[in-house]
C-alpha cells in the first residue's frame, strides 16, 4: 500500500488500523469512502444546490488520508498529483485535497479487495482519457477569442517511435554495408593490383 503516491508506511499502518484488511464489510468502494467521510454532501431544495460539505466520518482516517493527499499533491509525474492540482485550479486547495484523499481510500480498497499491487497511471491518464472532450473544449476556446482553427491528426508517439524503429532496421545495416565497402575498397585494390 506504500506503493501510492503520499502515502507512506505510516500512513497505511494508520489506514489499516481504522479500516482493517478485510474488505468484505464494505459492499463497494463507495460505501467505504462515505464511511469514512469522503464523499461530497448532497444538499438540494427546490432545484437549488446548498452546501455540499462532507458528512462527519472516521476523523482519524480522513485526516490522515487528506495529508497523503497533499504529500501525493508535490509528488512528480503522478496521476493524483495531476488529479490534485487539475482541481485546485477550479475549486481550491481544501477541496483538492479531500478529493485525492477520496481517490487513495478507492485505490486502498481495491488493492485489499483484490490483492493486487497498485499501478501508476500517469500524469497524463485523464487527459488521453477525455481527449476527444479536451480537442472541443480547446478548440471552442480559440474560436472563442476570435481564431479560427483546422484541426489535423498527426502520427502519435508510439506509432511514431515504431516507425522510426522500421527505418532504423532498414538504414542502418544499408549504412553499414556502404561504410564497410568504400573502407575495404583501398584494401581490395591493393590486393588485386599486385
Amino acid at each position: 500500500m506504500d506503493t501510492i503516491p503520499g502515502v507512506g508506511r505510516r500512513t497505511a499502518e494508520q489506514i489499516i488500523a481504522e479500516i482493517g484488511t478485510n474488505m468484505d464489510q464494505f459492499p463497494s468502494a463507495a460505501h467505504l469512502c462515505s464511511w469514512a467521510g469522503l464523499c461530497p454532501g448532497q444538499n438540494e431544495s427546490a432545484g437549488k444546490q446548498k452546501s455540499a460539505r462532507t458528512r462527519k466520518g472516521n476523523e482519524k482516517l480522513r485526516s490522515a488520508l487528506v495529508e497523503a493527499a497533499r504529500a501525493a499533491s508535490r509528488v512528480k509525474d503522478t496521476f493524483l498529483a495531476s488529479q490534485y492540482h487539475r482541481i485546485a485550479a477550479r475549486r481550491g486547495s481544501n477541496r483538492a485535497a479531500v478529493a485525492v484523499a477520496h481517490s487513495i481510500l478507492t485505490i486502498v480498497y481495491h488493492i485489499l479487495k483484490r490483492k493486487q499491487p497498485y499501478i501508476e497511471l500517469g500524469p497524463n491518464f485523464y487527459e488521453e482519457k477525455r481527449r476527444d472532450m479536451v480537442i472541443r473544449q480547446s478548440l471552442k476556446k480559440l474560436e472563442s477569442l476570435g481564431l479560427k482553427v483546422s484541426v489535423e491528426t498527426m502520427v502519435s508517439k508510439p506509432y511514431r517511435h515504431l516507425l522510426l524503429r522500421i527505418l532504423s532496421f532498414i538504414f542502418i545495416p544499408y549504412f553499414y554495408i556502404m561504410y564497410g565497402l568504400s573502407f575495404l575498397l583501398p584494401f581490395c585494390g591493393t590486393l588485386f593490383s599486385g
